[in-house]
């Protein structure tokens, strides 16, 4: 109810902005102890997943707190795990304004953010003032200006970092914002890359004495003959979950909708169905050896419902949560 009364006025705003005033807001609600007031009886819907236990299946994807910034105060919102990111290994202002929009009537969101961050080295020293009883995810990505053939360093930088603090890692191979990274997700880029990943995974295991998952986070443009390979890839390096999926390039079914020619990722409500899509096909290649966390076109209880049949072993949403609200957290906690 609160938030059908503010959303209107918040969508009079230019979407950074908007983006910005709610997140500054919910923290000073949490630092004045008001959060309870507003966000209460969230269920306690407990499980486990690659090894984690996490308070309930529902969490917030990556991209609305991209530096780690407002951790504790998004966590009262109900979610049982939070994905900050994307971070790179170096702070990058990412594309040029305007990057962000609304298609309010699809309820959906294109965005060329660009992986706009602070740095790995900023987001730790947030995350090490953090005080979250949930799940922390941290997804990781390559500077702009790195070229494809060093992206593993940029991934390896990061990991490193972060391993002591992450619940797990994501790896983003696939926002289609940041110049040919999409090509890492394919054959012998996506070999050479969870390869080195892996080690180095073990590695900082044996280090820090504790095994920290990594997850994969996927496109839903290609074919279902690239997506078995990508299985199949996936489950021949033993990654521990896949994320599906991010955002799409595809403007199937916007025609003559405003903005919708606009560059970038689009996610929200036109997203739901290919995005289900891919999840049923992973689904059917890798069983239950690699859990799958789906996100894209969450916008109900009914969405989350039909990517759990689909196969999904945890659910994300963000776009949901611009045009629902806090509640949606609540109503997909209970379709589980």
């Amino acid at each position: 109810m609160f938030y059908s009364l503010l959303r209107p006025i918040l969508f009079t705003l230019p979407p950074e902005l908007a983006h910005k005033i709610t997140l500054q807001n919910l923290n000073i609600l949490y630092q004045l102890r008001l959060s309870k007031l507003f966000f209460r009886n969230i269920p306690y819907a407990p499980c486990t997943i690659m090894g984690l236990n996490f308070p309930n299946p529902v969490g917030l994807a990556a991209g609305m707190d991209k530096d780690g910034e407002y951790i504790e105060c998004l966590s009262t919102l109900g979610f049982g795990f939070i994905e900050v990111g994307t971070v790179t290994p170096r702070p990058q202002v990412g594309n040029p304004y305007p990057r962000l929009f609304r298609l309010p009537k699809n309820q959906a969101i294109i965005n060329r953010m660009g992986f706009n961050n602070k740095g790995i080295d900023n987001l730790v020293t947030n995350i090490q003032k953090v005080n979250f009883e949930g799940i922390l995810g941290v997804n990781i990505g390559k500077n702009s200006d790195t070229p494809l053939e060093n992206a593993v360093d940029d991934y390896l930088v990061c990991l490193h970092k972060v391993y002591p603090y992450a619940d797990y890692v994501a790896i983003n191979l696939s926002s289609p914002n940041t110049p040919e990274l999409r090509k890492l997700q394919h054959g012998d880029e996506l070999e050479k890359l969870l390869s080195a990943l892996k080690q180095s995974q073990q590695q900082l295991t044996d280090q820090h004495g504790k095994y920290v998952p990594i997850v994969v986070k996927i496109a839903p443009d290609m074919t279902m003959s690239e997506l078995d390979k990508i299985a199949d890839i996936l489950l021949s390096y033993g990654i521990d979950g896949v994320v599906g999926t991010n955002t799409t390039i595809s403007r199937q079914g916007l025609k003559n909708v405003d903005y919708a020619d606009e560059t970038g990722g689009l996610s929200g409500a036109p997203l739901s169905n290919s995005a289900t899509d891919i999840i049923k096909h992973l689904y059917i290649k890798l069983q239950d050896k690699i859990p799958i966390i789906a996100v894209g076109g969450v916008m109900s209880a009914l969405d989350a419902q039909e990517k759990r049949l689909a196969g999904a072993s945890l659910i994300q949403i963000y776009t949901g949560l611009i045009y629902r609200g806090p509640s949606l957290v609540k109503e997909t906690i209970n379709s589980f």
